[in-house]
């Protein structure tokens, strides 16, 4: 499968401290790729090097095959979309008028701008001025406008980081459709609920290096101690094994009809993550 991005022994220093050592990674064409880590992890410092914002120390990142440097390029632009912290947006100016501008901007006809506010549950909101936006609401637009020229490539950092969950859930459906039409989406994020609900293969990123690197679920299942957790009627919980004698020791249970539940013991990407590095996501 075509790399979109490849980025090799990646290193950024500022003032002679590292915020990127030795990052490498590669990124697959139509894939939803996570890069997980707390605030001050270098997570944005990789994205803005990945969208030309911010040159590399050292080592190497490729974007469609090209130097990440050569992304201000008109052939470029136009193939990415990117959501920072840096909105942008014209306050005076209504959700719709704003969107109008870079539909003039990337050639896009006006009818996408109904298309995308409704991908991020705006559609009713579109003639209210961005001054009187909410900062959930201000996050919603800017992501609507990444996805409004329907890129190849698209770079979220915390996109859901100011939404409640309804909203939440509706950016969630949009990105699978997004995902499901080709687009490559590139996502930092803190979050390990979003990660396991979005991502094909995530990257645990700590103090500026890669700890880990592999889809959710195969992480999961190396970091499990292969257990179950039956709850009984009355109350207790007991861990079996997932082998022969854990089998025979539900079988008793479920004779006697003393089971409410049963469930793997399987880590939650928080959970290794915590393990793996010794530090919370926060």
């Amino acid at each position: 499968m075509e790399n979109i991005i490849e980025v090799k022994s990646l290193a950024k220093y500022f003032s002679d401290q590292p915020a990127l050592e030795n990052v490498s990674f590669n990124v697959k064409k139509g894939e939803t790729f996570g890069f997980l880590g707390p605030s001050g992890s270098g997570k944005t410092t990789t994205i803005k090097i990945l969208t030309a914002q911010l040159a590399q120390t050292d080592g190497e990142a490729l974007v469609f095959g090209v130097n990440a440097s050569n992304l201000k390029k008109e052939e470029y632009r136009k193939k990415i979309g990117i959501l920072t912290d840096n909105s942008g947006l014209y306050s005076r100016l209504t959700i719709y008028d704003n969107l109008k501008l870079y539909c003039d901007l990337y050639d896009v006809p006006d009818k996408r701008i109904d298309e995308v506010l409704g991908m991020v549950n705006l559609i009713d909101e579109k003639k209210k001025a961005v001054s009187k936006l909410s900062k959930g609401m201000t996050q919603r637009v800017t992501l609507a406008r990444a996805f409004l020229h329907q890129p190849e490539l698209l770079f979220l950092d915390e996109p859901t980081s100011a939404l409640d969950p309804v909203n939440t859930k509706h950016i969630y459906k949009g990105l699978k459709d997004l995902k499901e039409k080709g687009t490559t989406i590139f996502l930092t994020t803190h979050d390990m609920n979003e990660a396991e609900t979005l991502c094909d293969r995530v990257a645990f990123l700590n103090n500026g290096a890669i700890q880990l690197l592999d889809s959710p679920k195969a992480l999961r299942q190396k970091f499990a101690d292969h257990t179950l957790t039956v709850e009984l009627t009355d109350g207790s919980k007991v861990i079996v094994d997932k082998g022969p004698g854990g089998a025979q020791t539900v079988y008793d249970y479920m004779s006697g009809n003393k089971i409410v539940s049963i469930y793997s013991n399987e880590p939650t990407l928080g959970d290794i993550f915590v393990e793996v590095t010794g530090r919370k996501l926060a």
